[in-house]
C-alpha cells in the first residue's frame, strides 16, 4: 500500500461517541480501575509489572475472582461428589490462573498509558498516573488519546510469541534465548501490521456490504497471496492457514482493547497438529466463517486510521472537507467512492448558502490544467445537490466557454426556461471536457466505452470537426476513443483526427 496513494474515506462516529466506547472496552476499563485500586502498599518489579503476591488482589480488585469460583462450580455439576470435588477445585486453579493473568496485562496496560506513574523504581512503588484524571474529566480527543495508546501496547502484545513458548527457551538464568525462537520480531510485526491495513481497507470499501465480517482466512489470503495470483498454490494456502492461526491468536488478544468484534477458530476445524486447512474454492460463506471471522468496531476504524495516518498514509474520513474551500472539496472527492462523495458533499453544502456555495464550487471548477475536467465533473455533481437558491449562480455563468454548457445542464434538468441555445463549438468543448473527466476518473470502463461509441453515432462527422476544439485534451480524449471504439474503421478516424489535433497544438 503506496503512502502516497488516498485510501477510501471512512466514516466515524463523533469523537463524544468513540470516548464513550473507548472508556467501556474492558482493556482500558480494568486498567482505570486497578490505577485507582493501586496504593501505598501496591508493589512492582522492575519492569514495572505487579509482583506475584499481588496479583490475587489485583484480580479481586477487577471482580475476576469471584468468575474464578463460578468456574469451579460450573465443572463440578453433574459430577460425584468426590470426582466433582477434584474437578471444581482444578477448574477454579485454572481460573484464578486466567484471572491473574488478565490482571497483570490490565496492570501493564495501565503503565503504558500513563494511568500509572512508577515512583521509585528500586522500592517499587506506585501513584496515580498524569493520565488517570483524563478519563473523567478531560475532552473526548484526551480519552481517545489514551485509548490509543491502549492500542499500541496491545498491538505489541500481539506481535510477542505466546509466554509458554518464551517459557521454553528459558536459560537457567531466566534470561529468554531468542536465537532458538523461530521468531523475527520485526517480521511479526510487519505481518501483523499489514493485516490490519488489509482489515481497514476491506471495511472501509464502498463496494463490500456495510457492517460484514472479514473471514479469517480471507484476511490472512490478503497478506500472503500476491494480489494477481488468481489460484494460489498448495503451498501457498498452507502459508494461508498458518498465517490464519496466527491472526487467530492475535485478534484473541485485540479484541478486549474494542479494535474488533471476533468469533475466533472453531475449535472442531482443528487438525491433530492444531492447524485448521480451509479449502478455499470448495467452501461456503458459512464454511468459511467456521474459520473465525472479524469485524472492526467504529473505534477500531478510528484506531487504524490514525495508526496509517502516523505512518503517512492518506487516510480520509467523511467530513474531513467540510470546512475547507470548494477547490479542496473538488479534488479531494475526486478518490471518493459515490455514496461518501455524495455525504462529504452534503455535509459541505450544509455548512453553506446555496448561492454563495454555487459560486464557489463553480469559480474552483474553472482552469485549462490536467485535473480540470474531473474537477468540474465533481462540481455538476456537487450541484446537483444545490437547491433552486442557486439558480442566479449558473446563470452568471452562461456565456462563460468552460462552464456555460455544464450550467445549461442544471437548468434544463430543473425545468429552467430561458435558456441559450448553446452553439456547436460549446457542445463539442462540453463533450471532450466530459470524457476527459470520465477518463481521469474511472480508465477504460465499460460505461466509457459505451459513451465513446454513443458520441460517435450520434454526431455524423464527429471526427472532423471534433480535431478543432479548443481544448488541453482534445488529442488524449481522441486518441482514447481511438483505442476503445470496438469499430475498427470508427478507431482509425479517431487516431487519425488526434493527430490532427497534436499538430494543431504544435505537440
Amino acid at each position: 500500500m503506496s503512502d502516497s496513494t488516498p485510501l477510501p474515506p471512512v466514516r466515524l462516529p463523533s469523537d463524544a461517541e468513540l470516548a464513550r466506547d473507548a472508556l467501556a472496552t474492558p482493556l482500558l476499563s480494568r486498567a482505570a480501575r486497578l490505577a485507582r485500586w493501586a496504593g501505598p502498599d501496591t508493589r512492582v518489579d522492575s519492569g514495572g509489572g505487579l509482583v506475584e503476591e499481588q496479583l490475587p488482589a489485583a484480580a479481586e480488585a477487577l471482580g475476576l475472582t469471584g468468575q474464578a469460583t463460578a468456574a469451579g462450580e460450573d465443572a463440578a455439576a453433574g459430577e460425584d461428589a468426590a470426582a466433582g470435588e477434584d474437578t471444581a477445585t482444578a477448574a477454579a486453579a485454572e481460573a484464578a490462573e486466567e484471572a491473574q493473568a488478565d490482571a497483570a496485562e490490565a496492570w501493564r496496560v495501565a503503565v503504558d498509558t500513563g494511568l500509572v506513574e512508577i515512583l521509585d523504581e528500586e522500592e517499587g512503588t506506585v501513584g496515580a498516573g498524569g493520565n488517570l484524571a483524563l478519563l473523567t474529566s478531560g475532552s473526548p480527543a484526551d480519552v481517545l488519546q489514551v485509548w490509543l495508546d491502549a492500542l499500541d501496547a496491545a498491538i505489541a502484545d500481539a506481535s510477542v510469541p505466546d509466554l509458554d513458548d518464551l517459557l521454553d527457551v528459558m536459560d537457567e538464568g531466566g534470561e529468554i534465548d531468542f536465537s532458538s525462537l523461530d521468531w523475527d520480531p520485526e517480521a511479526e510485526a510487519e505481518f501483523l501490521e499489514g493485516a490490519l491495513a488489509n482489515l481497514y481497507l476491506l471495511t472501509v470499501d464502498e463496494r463490500a456490504p456495510e457492517g460484514a465480517p472479514v473471514p479469517l482466512p480471507a484476511l490472512a489470503a490478503s497478506v500472503i497471496v500476491p494480489p494477481d495470483v488468481a489460484h494460489p498454490t498448495d503451498e501457498m494456502m498452507e502459508e494461508v492457514s498458518t498465517a490464519m492461526m496466527r491472526l487467530d491468536d492475535q485478534f484473541r488478544i485485540l479484541e478486549p482493547v474494542g479494535l474488533a468484534d471476533f468469533r475466533p477458530v472453531d475449535e472442531s476445524l482443528l487438525t491433530e497438529e492444531g492447524q485448521a486447512a480451509p479449502q478455499a474454492a470448495d467452501d461456503t460463506l458459512e464454511d468459511l466463517e467456521r474459520y473465525g471471522v472479524v469485524r472492526l468496531t467504529p473505534l477500531g476504524l478510528y484506531g487504524l486510521r490514525a495508526r496509517l495516518l502516523d505512518a503517512g498514509h492518506d487516510a480520509p474520513a467523511v467530513g474531513d472537507l467540510a470546512d475547507k474551500g470548494a477547490d479542496a472539496l473538488l479534488d479531494g472527492t475526486a478518490h471518493y467512492g459515490p455514496a461518501a462523495a455524495r455525504s462529504e458533499i452534503e455535509l459541505w453544502l450544509a455548512r453553506r448558502q446555496p448561492l454563495s456555495a454555487a459560486r464557489e464550487l463553480l469559480a474552483a471548477a474553472r482552469g485549462g490544467d490536467a485535473g480540470a475536467p474531473l474537477r468540474r465533473l465533481h462540481c455538476q455533481q456537487a450541484l446537483s445537490l444545490a437547491g433552486a437558491e442557486a439558480e442566479p449562480a449558473l446563470r452568471e455563468v452562461l456565456d462563460d466557454p468552460e462552464l456555460g454548457g455544464l450550467a445549461r445542464v442544471w437548468l434544463a434538468e430543473r425545468g429552467a426556461t430561458g435558456i441559450p441555445a448553446p452553439s456547436q463549438e460549446l457542445v463539442f468543448w462540453l463533450t471532450v471536457d466530459t470524457v476527459a473527466a470520465q477518463l481521469a476518473a474511472e480508465g477504460n470502463s465499460e460505461e466509457l466505452v459505451a459513451l465513446v461509441e454513443g458520441l460517435a453515432a450520434q454526431h455524423s462527422g464527429f471526427f472532423d470537426t471534433a480535431w478543432r476544439v479548443d481544448h488541453p485534451a482534445t488529442a488524449e480524449v481522441l486518441e482514447a476513443m481511438g483505442r476503445l471504439h470496438p469499430d475498427k474503421k470508427v478507431a482509425k478516424e479517431a487516431r487519425k483526427a488526434a493527430y490532427k489535433a497534436r499538430s494543431q497544438q504544435g505537440g
